[in-house]
């Protein structure tokens, strides 16, 4: 357990920095959110990260959006409008959508249908020279999108899709204002675009802070708070202090071991959600020492992942089925065996391939992912205990790692959507950086992926994706190691719901601070 006591003096004191104290009771509180790292760009398309996303999602809206709060388990697959309050689908293949009348950009500019139809043009998100180097994966199926209307926006799709929907409600589909976008675009794209959502860009401190204000003619309705201030603080243990010092009003990216640490106190709590995401491995199958299937087979089967669910994660948190998650509905299934540990099948399988003992090398980056280095030392012991000589790199850029030594990388994967079509095949498909780093390359897998993305009916969709999975766990190019979960330190009179992705999401309808209230 990390003692606060001694390391208390480093809360950095930010009233001063900031310019107001975080748990000042006021009518709009200033909300201060302590983080690891933050995004060097707030431009939604290109910062898919969750460093990124949860700062983007205050500041840009979908036409439609998940309903985070419906759902007990927060899997937001319920949709209601957001920039749009209507849509129907017209035939098959085209989607038409009636936008919000008089809704304003931060520059004060109100939203037109050119506006989304800029968006979700190929110049930007779906093209070859798109900023979105995997946008294809998301939007690649739109044939055209066309303002038909001051407030119409016409989507015709190449061939049916049965989940447009939820891409368009998706972290990859926030609305820009074109005229800034193209204004400041340059030779790429604008680093800080302007959005329609409840707050936006007051000050940008590179690997410092981020400072948003309260737009009050969000459409939404005027945010319950004055301002929201994001501050890079690395190390866990400061977070953790200047939440309990009260610099800090919410604090990210806590391990469980901290949890009943932040619940001693009488001001502050823990605050935790299972995401829609998991830790996971890839592995360079084009490497010679790894390139035999049954050496990747042998080190997914050497991996005790319950075991490291209750060691590091205390019990709290769960293993999925394989690449598949229960807020897919009708095409999640229940009895899939899932990822096996079966140490005694690994020597056989590593004895089978002639592996003779060549390094393999983990790389990771120590401070992106909660338990990265514990697991990564825990994962090394198993891969020792069947023969597996196992070596770990610390590094800040994993894909920096020289060619002969990328063998194995840490990795997360968020579900875009709830669906097989957001979540495996969106992340291990060609558009994907597995694929185009050349780290594996399945002409079978490519296929079926195709073959998900025109198959309207759920039964049929179902097939499609599990013999996908299979293929996965056969050419075992990577695997999962558990859903983290993630703990928030939050001052206890905020009313606000942590969701199962990385969305920081303080619009009025999951914020209130009852301090500033009473």
């Amino acid at each position: 357990m990390k003692i606060l006591s001694a390391i208390a003096g480093v809360a950095f004191g930010l009233t001063a920095v900031l310019g107001a104290s975080a748990a000042t009771a006021s009518d709009r509180p200033d909300i201060v959110v302590a983080v690891p790292d933050l995004p060097p760009t707030l431009e939604p398309a290109k910062e898919l990260s969750n460093i990124g996303t949860r700062i983007t999602y205050d500041i840009f809206d979908t036409v439609i959006r998940r309903d985070f709060l419906s759902a007990e388990d927060g899997s937001g697959s319920q949709l209601v409008p957001a920039l749009a309050e209507s849509w129907e689908w017209t035939d098959d293949r085209t989607l038409a959508l009636k936008l919000r009348e008089g809704v304003k950009f931060h520059n004060g500019e109100t939203m037109t249908a050119e506006d989304v139809a800029f968006t979700f043009s190929a110049e930007r998100l779906s093209g070859p020279e798109a900023i979105m180097a995997n946008g294809r994966g998301y939007f690649g199926n739109i044939e055209s999108v066309e303002a038909t209307g001051p407030l119409e926006v016409t989507f015709t799709l190449k061939v049916p899709d049965a989940i447009f929907e939820q891409r368009l409600a998706s972290w990859t589909a926030w609305v820009v204002n074109k005229s800034d976008w193209l204004k400041n675009a340059g030779d790429s794209y604008p680093q800080f675009p302007v959005g329609a959502g409840p707050f936006m860009l007051d000050e940008y401190k590179p690997d410092q802070s981020i400072r948003l204000v309260a737009f009050d003619d969000y459409f939404g309705g005027k945010p319950k708070a004055a301002s929201l201030t994001f501050v890079k603080v690395p190390e866990e243990a400061a977070r953790i202090a200047g939440l309990v010092a009260g610099d800090f009003d919410i604090v990210t990216t806590i391990g469980p071991d901290q949890i009943a640490q932040i619940d001693s106190y009488d001001n502050v709590e823990a605050r935790s959600v299972v995401l829609s995401n998991s830790h996971v491995l890839v592995y360079n199958t084009k490497n010679p020492v790894i390139a035999d299937k049954r050496i990747r087979q042998a080190m997914n089967l050497a991996i005790d992942r319950d075991l490291l669910v209750q060691a590091l994660w205390a019990g709290k948190t769960v293993v999925p089925l394989s690449h598949q998650y229960k807020e897919y509905g009708a095409l999640f299934e229940p009895n899939r065996e899932g990822l096996t540990y079966d140490p005694e099948r690994a020597k056989e399988l590593l004895a089978e391939a002639g592996y003779n003992g060549e390094t393999i090398y983990y790389s990771t980056n120590p401070n992106y992912y909660v338990n990265t280095v514990p697991a990564a030392e825990a994962i090394m012991e198993m891969w020792k205990a069947v023969g597996i000589n196992g070596k770990l790199n610390l590094v800040e850029d994993v894909m920096g790692v020289p060619e002969n030594e990328r063998m194995v990388r840490t990795w997360s994967n968020t579900t875009r959507f709830p669906d097989p079509a957001g979540g495996l095949w969106n992340l291990w498909g060609p558009h994907q950086g597995v694929q185009r780093k050349n780290e594996w390359t399945p002409e079978n897998f490519n296929v079926l992926g195709a073959e998900l993305d025109v198959t309207s009916d759920l039964a049929e969709r179902k097939v499609v994706f599990q013999k996908m999975l299979d293929i996965w766990e056969d050419e075992a190019p990577g695997t999962i190691l558990y859903q983290p979960l993630e703990t928030y330190g939050v001052r206890s009179s905020l009313e606000w719901r942590p969701y199962s992705h990385f969305y920081l999401d303080l619009r009025n309808y999951n914020f209130e601070d009852q301090a500033a209230t009473q």
